[in-house]
């Protein structure tokens, strides 16, 4: 069993700091992050602040071919992937492992398409949200990766980054179905991101709010009835296991959407509600709750754009 030692880390927003963080001080010389020529700039000249310490990162360009990676770790916004699949491209080697930390079910489809299924993990995060301000990150260090796979073909692959997590001080758990656990992931993100974007709740104003719980739990059971569709185990369950897992959130903790709303940066709602929608087509299954939600907040973002123009125009 090849050992991982080499890890290039694509997008260094709220989590993707947090592991290029863990691994920098593990072993500085093995880590790169991935950057394109604007960023590296924007990077030296403005550095990610977590925590309150300044990280300053052994960055890498798309077109370095002195670096090849055992792991790679995708943890852009959704819009960004398309361009992190090309730019990682000449770091991609036989036993590469790629693992996408981005939300939502997509991501993984589009990794297996491009570099082939062998050598993609399912995966995803999950822990408090992370506070972000511009270069500027706050996080208590709550943090999991979940990972595994439905095939057997791909046992050693799953050992090889426990290995490595193990050693590294990374926080993982390996579920005994990911498929049901990432759409699990997926479902709170559809429900919850949403929703508390749209209405400004913090997680303990959502709960409170048996009105709010209503709505959400109709959206909840848009994304479990393509979830059956798409052959999920266990479906059954996962609306009580989602809203379960509500409850753990810290109470005045917001998501990630929220926090886009709030700072008028363009959000994640094509790849939950638009992914929603897609999904719903092709199983022939209605989604009118996320159909509203994609509007509205497509229209708050059209709303915070045009404020944008008008203000540079003054």
């Amino acid at each position: 069993m090849n050992i991982i030692k080499n890890v290039l880390i694509c997008g260094i927003g709220a989590i993707g700091s947090i592991y290029a963080d863990k691994i920098q001080s593990y072993d500085n010389d093995s880590l790169r992050v991935l950057v394109d020529k604007d960023r590296l700039q924007r990077y030296l000249d403005n550095p990610t602040i977590f925590n309150d310490r300044v990280l300053n990162f052994n960055y890498i360009l798309p077109d370095n071919n002195n670096f090849k990676a055992d792991l790679i770790i995708i943890a852009t916004k959704f819009e960004g992937l398309n361009e992190a699949l090309n730019n990682i491209k000449n770091f991609v080697k036989d036993d590469t492992i790629i693992l996408s930390l981005l939300n939502g079910v997509t991501s993984e489809w589009l990794i297996a398409e491009k570099y082939g299924r062998e050598k993609l993990l399912y995966s995803y995060f999950i822990g408090h949200s992370a506070v972000r301000e511009g270069r500027k990150i706050i996080h208590d260090d709550v943090n999991t990766i979940v990972y595994g796979s439905e095939n057997s073909d791909d046992i050693e692959n799953v050992e090889r980054l426990k290995e490595y997590f193990e050693r590294v001080g990374i926080n993982y758990s390996i579920p005994d179905d990911i498929l049901h656990s990432l759409w699990l992931k997926f479902m709170l993100n559809v429900a919850a991101n949403q929703t508390t974007a749209i209405l400004r709740l913090t997680f303990g104003e959502l709960l409170k709010n048996s009105k709010a719980m209503e709505f959400v739990k109709h959206i909840l059971k848009e994304v479990q009835s393509l979830a059956k569709a798409e052959g999920v185990n266990n479906t059954d369950v996962m609306i009580d296991e989602t809203i379960e897992h509500l409850h753990t959130m810290i109470p005045e903790g917001k998501t990630s959407m929220l926090q886009d709303v709030e700072a008028g940066r363009k959000t994640e709602v094509d790849m939950f509600a638009g992914t929603v929608i897609e999904l719903g087509r092709k199983h022939n299954i209605e989604t009118p709750y996320n159909k509203v939600l994609k509007e509205l907040i497509d229209i708050i973002y059209e709303k915070q754009r045009l404020e944008k123009e008008q203000l540079l125009a003054i």
